[in-house]
């Protein structure tokens, strides 16, 4: 079970005897030691289903699962491995009727927040509604309600807010739904105000592990404190250094109350890096090492010394881009190898940097040069517009009382009920404390609504209510297939589609998005051969579901399986997407003062007032860097531009200050790759000569 773990990650896997923190440096196993872990205390006697493994998405949940069930076995399908916020869905349907909810309640997305904000706060405007999401969201992830909120308000803005958040509550209640920060927030009321509750989630976590530790939120460490209890059962699985979600809530405090809220914590420091070459961990210790350390430890590597690390100037955003490309060519033509392999196909590359905006020019040049490439965390598959509407219906099938769900299905596609009859049955349900959907079937609606229109909306009830019915009763996932194509047929879904777009190419494209939706959604309601277990699966059928309790799932799966590591394209991607992943050749790009560290307080370049939060966003944009050197296992090169586009005007730009922070020796190459261009551009028309004469031969060939 141990084999091949080093002195470290031993030690982690094998302590057992009370609360636990794993400081993993950046690729130093720590996916491995978690897994290991979980063997360990199986093997000690723990059950299966009495372990949590909690990660931070639903990717890391997949990857743990899938590398726990070749370590362990049938054991680890017991195992609890999932987010925060699916442990927080769990607890709510098990226990959330105390705090008033039912089993079957909706989980909002982004979009229907900003709309019940909206109403709540009686604007038209997106943008200020989007203000009150955020602060809203801050304050819950601080673990305060509406009331409490206004009580702490700072100014007149924030008070306007937290009454704001006082309706928006009501309404959540009245929907019976909940948004992401309640998936948090609801389970550690449960566990504070509940003692039976408390009791029963703790004695149900006989030891919890938390993956990416630095990355939880004030809340998140609450509702650990609360399941682990006074015992202590728990091992945090983290990196001070990597902690770069401040912006949304994040807090490196968390680490620091560990120590003080658990005196017997045990700290083991995972050093070995399995990734980079020694090269590469020179560049990245330098640059973290100006920040403050909760708990010391430098990087090392057994990889050997490596390539050293490249710095390139560029004269513009264009030129820099070019000189990317130049690279990727350059070293796809080369000769070297590293330990017999090629590292040569376009997956080994990727391109990182600091914002989304900065992607354009490069997609640009590498559309030139035809090489194929791919944008990381770019639009969710579930926030496509048709996919939205699919998953509007199978949340009204779940939840009636769902508003925004409800005139999402009814609208889509249109069925003759305009917003003049939603409007006034909005006013009737609001008058008498309804949902939408409960005020459809009142008695007292026909008073105030015509019977043409009753009608028609009440064939639209029926619809949802049967429709609820044969999901409920439609097991496996060759039924539920049939079920929603048929369910597709009926609704006139794709001719909505390609009435609504002028081009037929991008219906199609959008119809070939809900046929794939449709056969995901099928594949997870189970009863198939489960091809992801390989040989050791024996044949067993996957765990059969209905399509309702499948369609119970969707709002907290926030990407599709698309098989990207089958894709050889390369990576395009900003650094924080980029965290946990990696590539042989690493390009950071726009490493200049203003972009990377961002503009902090003024344009002054390096002559910055120094506050307190200065000091805390530049250490998180040092962190940031870090992250993306630490990505690179063979080859690094970092680039910025001596001019770039602000608005209409060039502007001058200097290097970033973590540049000369990485310390680089003299061994390190400046390269100048417009003498690499023209000896590319030479070996391109040599073998462009090549083919021709190739191809003249063939013609002439009897």
């Amino acid at each position: 079970m141990s084999h091949g773990l080093n002195p470290a990650q031993l030690e982690a896997v094998n302590y057992m005897s009370g609360p636990c923190l794993v400081l993993a440096g950046a690729g130093s196993g720590k996916t491995r030691v978690i897994t290991h872990k979980i063997g360990r205390l199986i093997q000690s006697g723990i059950e299966p289903q009495r372990i949590a493994a909690i990660t931070f998405t639903n990717k890391a949940a997949a990857e743990m699962r899938e590398r726990a069930k070749h370590l362990i076995g049938k054991d680890a399908r017991k195992v609890v491995v999932c987010t925060f916020h699916a442990l927080g869905v769990r607890m709510m349907r098990e226990d959330g009727s105390v705090l008033g909810l039912k089993k079957a309640f909706s989980i909002l997305d982004a979009d229907d927040v900003t709309k019940i904000l909206k109403d709540a706060g009686g604007t038209s405007d997106i943008a200020t509604a989007r203000i009150w999401q955020w602060t809203i969201s801050k304050w819950k992830n601080m673990g305060l309600n509406s009331a409490q909120a206004e009580a702490q308000a700072a100014d007149d803005n924030e008070r306007i807010t937290a009454k704001i958040m006082a309706r928006y509550e009501e309404r959540l209640l009245a929907y019976q739904s909940v948004d992401f920060d309640d998936l948090i927030g609801m389970p550690l009321k449960l566990l504070y105000e509940f003692p039976e509750v408390r009791a029963k989630w703790q004695a149900m976590m006989g030891h919890i592990l938390v993956d990416e530790y630095q990355d939880t939120n004030a809340t998140q460490y609450d509702v650990l404190r609360a399941l682990a209890g006074e015992r202590g059962h728990f091992t945090a699985v983290g990196d001070d250094d990597q902690s770069i979600y401040g912006w949304r809530g994040a807090t490196l405090d968390n680490l620091r109350k560990l120590p003080v809220d658990y005196p017997k914590l045990k700290v083991i420091k995972l050093e070995q890096n399995y990734r980079s070459t020694s090269a590469i961990l020179r560049a990245a210790n330098n640059v973290i090492g100006p920040n403050p350390k909760l708990f010391p430890k430098t990087l090392f590597s057994e990889l050997g010394e490596g390539e050293p690390v490249r710095i390139v100037d560029a004269d513009s955003e264009v030129h820099e881009a070019e000189r990317a490309v130049a690279r990727i060519v350059s070293i796809r033509a080369g000769e070297a190898t590293t330990q017999g392999k090629q590292y040569k196909e376009f997956r080994d590359f990727a391109i990182l940097y600091r914002a989304n905006h900065q992607a354009r020019v490069f997609e640009q040049a590498l559309r030139k040069a035809q090489i194929p490439y791919k944008v990381s965390g770019g639009q969710s598959f579930f926030d496509r517009a048709e996919i939205k509407d699919l998953c509007g219906w199978f949340r009204l099938w779940v939840n009636n009382d769902d508003d925004p769900a409800f005139l999402r299905a009814i609208t889509t596609p249109k069925r003759g009920i305009g917003h003049t009859t939603l409007a006034s049955l909005g006013t009737f349900a609001s008058q008498y404390k309804l949902s939408l959907f409960e005020a459809l079937f009142s008695p007292s609606l026909p008073s105030v609504m015509p019977k043409r229109t009753l009608e028609g909306i009440h064939e639209f009830g029926r619809y949802i209510n049967d429709l609820e019915y044969r999901a409920r009763r439609t097991m496996g996932a060759e039924d539920s297939r049939t079920f929603m194509l048929d369910w597709l047929k009926e609704i006139d879904y794709e001719k909505h589609l390609y009435d609504g777009e002028d081009s037929e190419a991008a219906a199609a494209s959008r119809w070939t998005n809900v046929l794939e939706f449709v056969d995901w959604m099928s594949q997870r309601a189970g009863g198939t051969l489960d091809d992801t277990s390989g040989a050791d699966s024996g044949g067993i059928e996957t765990e059969r579901k209905s399509l309702l309790e499948v369609a119970q799932t969707i709002s907290l799966l926030s990407t599709i399986s698309e098989r990207e590591q089958d894709q050889d394209v390369v990576t395009l991607s900003t650094l924080h997407a980029s965290k946990g992943l990696e590539w042989p050749h690493v390009m950071l790009i726009g490493v200049s003062e203003g972009l990377l560290p961002f503009k902090l307080d003024d344009d002054n370049g390096r002559q910055q007032k120094v506050s307190e939060d200065t000091l805390q966003r530049l250490q998180e944009e040092r962190r940031l860097m870090y992250v993306g050197i630490t990505r690179a296992q063979r080859s690094l090169a970092v680039s910025w531009t001596k001019k770039r586009k602000q608005g209409r005007e060039m502007v001058p730009c200097i290097p970033s200050r973590f540049i000369a922070e990485m310390g680089l020796d003299k061994a390190t190459t400046k390269e100048d790759p417009r003498e690499k261009l023209k000896a590319l551009r030479a070996e391109f028309a040599r073998k462009a000569q090549d083919s021709a004469a190739k191809a003249a031969a063939a013609a002439s060939a009897p």
